[in-house]
């Protein structure tokens, strides 16, 4: 059978040691982790934290999918129209390179037509990959169409003219 990538619901801040548990029973599974600078009172520091508050995301087949429920700590798998939610191979790897690549990423609930088509906007906006990723100005935006989230993070001003950025296995060349 064919794995899939499906969306575990843990209990609030159990998501590092389910990844633990996961890995301990050898089952692939994925937390993604991401620097936030936090501030207080004459102080910032970056502390590092899941991206997805309370879910992991693990790649079994249909049949293993039980033995995610004996794992302490989850509660439930997402489910979507009565069925696990699975989710694609191509967005768990843009999630892997978007959280290599920025700090501070924030999500945003959108609405995404899995049909979208890539294409050149304007001249200082790109997309590719089915609308997947927008670079406008200072803001990197991800979507994720299967989760209807949008990862969003601030990019850093581009000094050079011409900059090369491999995102996703594709190239994204970005002009200032």
């Amino acid at each position: 059978m064919q794995k899939n990538w499906y969306i575990i619901y843990t209990k609030p801040k159990w998501e590092r040691k389910v990844t633990a548990t996961l890995k301990k029973r050898k089952i692939e599974n994925f937390l993604p982790l991401h620097y936030k600078q936090i501030t207080s009172f004459r102080r910032s520091k970056t502390q590092e934290e899941p991206l997805f508050q309370s879910y992991v995301f693990a790649n079994v087949t249909e049949n293993e999918i039980f033995k995610l429920f004996s794992v302490d700590g989850v509660i439930n798998l997402v489910y979507w129209k009565g069925e696990p939610a699975k989710i694609k191979d191509d967005e768990i790897e843009i999630i892997k390179d978007f959280i290599s690549d920025y700090q501070d990423i924030t999500l945003e609930k959108t609405k995404v037509n899995e049909t979208d088509v890539a294409r050149i906007i304007d001249g200082s906006r790109y997309s590719m990959s089915g609308n997947i990723l927008t670079i406008k100005n200072t803001v990197a935006k991800a979507k994720l169409p299967s989760m209807g989230i949008t990862l969003v993070a601030k990019v850093e001003t581009i000094d050079a003219k011409e900059k090369e950025m491999v995102f996703g296995e594709k190239d994204l060349w970005l002009q200032s």
